[in-house]
């Protein structure tokens, strides 16, 4: 049941695509897991931008991080052993990823080379950390998604506090994803893609976690809500993988509008960028392609304040 009308909808194009140099079909044990067994190129994920203007994205399958420049063009920065998810830029440079098999690692962009920040959380590991995000004071708050969902309830959020310090705020979320950080609210908002909501986690209390409700309900289809971005108004915007569709919501959750895809309808993640800061790119992994779409608002900064 909704209590809303359809929102306008509004058509994508493609910024650019994998150049066919990058392309080389092939099963992975990530494919066999996640794709059931089919044979793929690449798994395009972790849109972020640097003061440069550089599009930077994982590639999940095969361990690779590319960085696009303002024009489209790819270069390829690192390869390596690990499955890289989320990836969100330092301040001072730094490239922090959310790796599946390795935990949090950091890429040295100029070397290309990676080393392990967090490997686990008191020495066990982690499920499979999937997306991350810093708040204004240099907190990192990420996701170990791992294969949980309604069958098992027991995907994680974790604070990595800017003194080094590691906690886990909620355990008991079916598939957490996506995740962003709204300075304005003081909130997180989580993407939990087999539930298909969108989490509200207030920051209010100090180190208490309390109050962790339901801030959007999405219809299902193939996927769910991945990655999220925000706008400097609060407006979340949700890729929808699985529907081809990108949602845009209010501060208030209020549909306010449906990004189409014009490629696939895999949409796994964004990121604002461009020159005014307000184009959304959308990393849409069934064809490999980066999407591109104005919007009326900037985004939101994502550099740490440290």
């Amino acid at each position: 049941m909704s209590f809303f009308a359809a929102p306008p909808t509004i058509q994508t194009s493609v910024f650019t695509r994998l150049p066919d140099r990058y392309r080389q079909p092939k099963r992975t044990a990530w494919a066999d897991a996640n794709r059931q067994g089919r044979a793929i190129d690449s798994f395009l994920e972790g849109p972020s931008f640097d003061r440069q203007g550089n599009l930077y994205v994982t590639d999940i399958p095969n361990g690779r991080i590319f960085r696009i420049d303002p024009q489209g063009e790819w270069e390829l920065v690192c390869e390596y052993d690990g499955w890289p998810n989320g990836l969100k830029i330092h301040r001072d440079g730094r490239i922090f990823i959310a790796d599946y098999k390795r935990g949090i690692l950091l890429l040295d962009p100029l070397r290309g080379e990676v080393e392990t920040l967090l490997g686990s959380a008191g020495s066990e590991g982690f499920k499979g950390v999937n997306d991350l995000v810093f708040s204004p004071a240099g907190d990192l708050y990420f996701t170990d998604q791992g294969q949980t969902g309604l069958q098992d309830a027991s995907g994680r959020i974790y604070r990595l506090s800017a003194d080094g310090q590691l906690s886990c705020l909620l355990n008991t979320v079916p598939s957490p994803n996506g995740i962003v950080f709204d300075p304005r609210l003081n909130h997180l908002l989580i993407a939990v893609t087999r539930a298909q909501q969108i989490w509200r986690i207030p920051l209010g209390n100090g180190s208490l976690i309390g109050k962790v409700g339901v801030f959007a309900q999405l219809h299902g289809g193939l996927g769910g809500p991945d990655g999220l971005a925000l706008d400097e108004e609060s407006n979340l915007y949700i890729a929808h993988t699985g529907f081809g569709s990108v949602w845009q919501l209010s501060q208030v959750a209020e549909p306010l509008a449906r990004l189409k895809s014009c490629a696939g309808i895999s949409n796994t993640n964004l990121a604002f960028g461009g020159p005014e800061g307000s184009s959304l790119f959308i990393t849409e992994s069934e064809t490999g392609s980066i999407l591109r779409v104005e919007t009326s608002v900037r985004g939101l900064p994502l550099f740490s304040h440290l």
